[in-house]
């Protein structure tokens, strides 16, 4: 009897602890640095803001929070990086439409299923785009653009850099057509357009606000759900009841597959708090970027949308991208 009661003594003192070292553990987080990995070089828009990101995360959590950075295959790289990584919370991307929507939606094989490869976080935020015109084009609104789109069908031209430009563009004309020029970055395609060889682009904020306070371009409206602090006299499609312009250019944080909803949601409020706090906003504002944060689920929704907009617009327009 007085083994059998010892057996029972130890199972009760176990059942007890147990629990207590699983609490301590959750608690514990984060006990070691974090490494935010980003798909792009050193110096690069997308990496600048990682990195004032994750400075600002680093004092939220009190942890240090190291960029690493994974060059590649527009940002797929650094994506299978992450969806290979231990889901305990200290690997997360920073993920951009590039690479969670656009790679897995234009490749003839998919690198990756973006619903099952990741858990969504928090959204870090969009970065800011504008239709811009030459000022010469003697449009003011974009109503008007669009009117004369419609009465010279395919005798004018756009311009894009990348499939978001691109897509949004697409979806602001419908059925009116203009001929679009591919280009390798905003900077040539502004040059054109300055020149009056391009009639329209959607651009970012880091191009578009000194030539509209110059006076060389007209910005009609922004991608953004709200205003940007950058021109703020320019609406939003919401306020134009521009419903169907969906497509933007985003970024935000997942974790590998499997990522324990407490951490999950640990990790994402302190990112809501991170892009809160005025040191870090006004600097992603300076790199033309409007920083917000979403719980998991909403973000998690956003990116579904994102996706399907992304796609149903490609088919639509039968849009092939090399």
């Amino acid at each position: 009897m007085r083994r059998r009661d010892l057996a029972l003594a130890a199972l009760a003192l176990a059942t007890t602890v147990l629990p207590g070292a699983a609490a301590w553990s959750a608690d514990a987080y984060p006990n070691k640095p974090l490494r935010l990995i980003v798909g792009f070089a050193p110096g690069g828009g997308a990496d600048s803001l990682t990195r004032i990101i994750a400075e600002g995360l680093s004092k939220q959590l009190g942890q240090q929070v190291i960029v690493e950075n994974r060059p590649g295959a527009d940002g797929v790289l650094a994506a299978q990086a992450t969806s290979s990584a231990k889901p305990d919370g200290y690997t997360l991307l920073m993920g951009t439409n590039t690479a969670m929507v656009a790679a897995p939606t234009l490749r003839p094989t998919s690198p990756y299923d973006p619903f099952k490869a990741f858990t969504p976080i928090s959204s870090a935020g969009q970065f800011s785009m504008f239709l811009v015109v030459p000022a010469s084009l003697p449009v003011k609104s974009v109503n008007e653009l669009l009117a004369l789109v419609a009465s010279k069908p395919g005798a004018l031209n756009s311009a894009s850099s990348n499939s978001a430009s691109e897509l949004a563009m697409l979806q602001l004309l419908g059925d009116r057509k203009v001929v679009n020029a591919r280009y390798k970055g905003d900077m040539q395609a502004m040059t054109d357009l300055l020149g009056g060889q391009i009639h329209m682009m959607f651009t970012t904020g880091t191009l578009a606000p000194g030539f509209v306070k110059e006076g060389r371009i007209r910005a009609l409206v922004t991608l953004l759900p709200q205003r940007s602090g950058l021109l703020p006299d320019v609406p939003t499609g919401g306020e134009l009841g521009l419903g169907k312009l969906t497509i933007t250019p985003w970024a935000g944080f997942f974790g590998p597959p499997g990522l324990p909803k407490e951490i999950t949601d640990r990790l994402s409020l302190e990112l809501q708090n991170t892009l809160k706090r005025p040191d870090v906003h006004a600097q992603l504002v300076q790199q033309g970027f409007e920083g917000y944060g979403m719980s998991p689920a909403k973000f998690a929704e956003f990116f579904r949308t994102q996706y399907d907009a992304f796609g149903a617009t490609v088919r639509e327009h039968n849009v092939k991208f090399e």
